[in-house]
């Protein structure tokens, strides 16, 4: 006889993105419509078609890590440990006092330490490989964050890094969720992180023309989701964390519970590299067994935080996908894509959204589409443009669509005794 799942809640929530580097500062931006897009400060973008980007700002790890150890880790590692204590520290939850063998972490990432790759290509090709930087290979493996994380706290359980492109947060959440309903952990980190506003991650991506241009003099009205002047995405960065527990486990200890894990999606286009099936063939069946695992109908989803990542290619096959997963209630749900704020932060994106669709649930407000001027024909649905509003939020559908085709989607739902 199979073994009934586990419920899963979510007890505690840690961020640093362009808008703020905590959850306080981080909401504010985003009920208010605030844009955390600006011109590249990092190094000279002169030769870079796009000059944008969602850097974070005033980010200090000084704060939670002596500066030996910080210079050992990569920009990527030291968002995602940012976000992970101050996740903990929102859940209240002490690492001494956890079953260390109940207690893992699971996290997403695209792409890994490219800045300290650079670093390394840098000091190999003008100063020979006898100059690599000694931390250069521990600092750039993507399975680093989580295990810099799992040695802070001791968390001896599952330790790992779901890679798959803008989707890897999504489904490292669908993952971690997993160990608990399974009932082989208790508490699990979880989320995404990402750190690539590099000259090569900026570069590369020129090349590929997918990121914004049309905008580099006004960089706050650059992403501009579901809107026909449109022209690509802005490359952002950051973590976005969330604690997960098993029920019983945040009942027992008296935790806060912001809102109850509902079922995950995941599946692949096996269409494209880079480019969406057309009729959104994955995204739509990662969204039904999102529901299904949920054990819920279109109907019950009131706000999906979408994809939307403001590429020509990306907003209107999602739409289309909406429109196919729940049929007419696609015309009644509300759907807004917050990267029109925090601009695209790649492998981290589904945390950051995640923490948004929680916030969402708790204070019963559907975030804005900022820079929706004029919405494209091909996306006629209803973004919340401009101004977020209030209204009866029960339960939320967060979509992430990455190259390669995969598809990640999470429900979330108001959290019910």
């Amino acid at each position: 006889m199979e073994q009934e799942k586990r419920r899963v809640v979510i007890t505690g929530l840690g961020t640093v993105n362009p808008l703020g580097n905590n959850v306080k500062d981080f909401w504010e931006g985003i009920k208010s419509g605030r844009s955390g897009i600006g011109r590249i400060t990092r190094f000279d973008v002169a030769d870079y078609p796009a000059k944008i980007a969602g850097e974070v700002k005033d980010f200090d790890p000084s704060t939670f890590v002596d500066n030996r150890e910080a210079r050992r880790m990569d920009r990527f590692t030291l968002y995602a440990m940012g976000a992970a204590l101050e996740a903990m520290n929102d859940a209240g939850l002490d690492p001494e006092s956890l079953d260390h063998e109940r207690f893992g972490v699971v996290l997403g990432n695209g792409i890994g330490g490219m800045e300290s790759l650079e670093e390394a290509y840098f000091h190999l090709f003008e100063k020979g490989p006898r100059r690599i930087p000694v931390m250069t290979i521990p600092k750039l493996i993507s399975n680093i964050a989580p295990g810099q994380i799992a040695i802070r706290l001791q968390a001896w359980g599952p330790c790992y890094t779901v890679v798959t492109a803008c989707s890897s947060s999504a489904d490292a959440i669908g993952e971690a969720a997993k160990w608990i309903q399974d009932g082989f952990a208790d508490v699990m980190i979880t989320g995404g992180t990402e750190a690539a506003i590099t000259k090569m991650g900026i570069g590369g991506f020129c090349v590929l023309q997918t990121l914004a241009t049309k905008f580099n003099d006004a960089p706050e009205k650059a992403s501009r989701p579901f809107d026909k002047d449109r022209d690509g995405f802005v490359l952002s960065e950051g973590a976005g964390v969330l604690i997960l527990e098993d029920y019983e486990y945040a009942k027992k200890r008296g935790a806060h519970i912001y809102a109850e894990f509902g079922g995950a999606g995941m599946t692949c286009d096996a269409n494209h590299v880079t480019a969406p099936h057309p009729e959104g063939r994955g995204a739509i069946l990662a969204m039904k067994v999102a529901l299904s695992r949920a054990g819920m109908k279109p109907e019950d989803i009131d706000y999906v935080n979408a994809h939307g990542t403001s590429t020509h290619l990306n907003d209107a096959t999602e739409t289309k996908a909406i429109k196919a997963a729940f049929g007419e209630h696609a015309y009644k749900v509300k759907i807004s894509s917050t990267k029109s704020m925090t601009g695209h932060c790649v492998g981290a994106a589904g945390g950051v959204e995640a923490i948004v669709s929680v916030l969402a649930i708790r204070d019963q407000f559907f975030p804005p589409t900022i820079n929706l001027d004029e919405a494209d024909p091909e996306c006629d649905l209803d973004y919340v443009p401009h101004k977020g509003i209030y209204g009866k939020i029960n339960a939320v559908m967060s979509n992430s669509l990455g190259f390669g085709g995969h598809n990640g989607i999470l429900v979330l739902k108001k959290f019910v005794e």
